[in-house]
């Protein structure tokens, strides 16, 4: 009988195989068994704790203030083809009416 890693999200024991995924009950976490599974401190994560990667949609989760101007951008925008950079306001992207933006990822969710 062959042992199963433990989750690498929540640490349960209870993993099952589906393939080549490993599956986590508890928290519904799925890995790779061949990559590494300690999670990516780099990686830019929206307000969900979700991963973002470049040409993503998102949602945003709060009205924002454009600066220089008496307009905001409201909740629920839909921001399309984003692009991850480093920095404070690490999404890079193009918003209808607004034009090119420098948002942070704690105000958004993935789409």
């Amino acid at each position: 009988m062959s042992t199963l890693p433990e989750c690498p999200n929540c640490g349960s024991q209870y993993t099952y195989q589906d393939r080549d995924l490993f599956i986590c009950p508890e928290c519904a976490h799925e890995w790779n068994g061949q990559a590494p599974t300690e999670p990516d401190a780099e990686a830019t994560k929206d307000a969900n704790g979700n991963t973002l990667v470049d040409g993503d949609t998102v949602t945003l989760i709060k009205d924002l203030k454009v600066k220089g101007t008496s307009s905001s951008i409201k909740v629920g925008t839909k921001v399309r083809n984003i692009r991850i950079v480093e920095g404070d306001h690490d999404i890079d992207c193009k918003i209808e009416g607004f034009g090119a933006m420098k948002l942070k990822s704690e105000f958004v969710k993935k789409a």
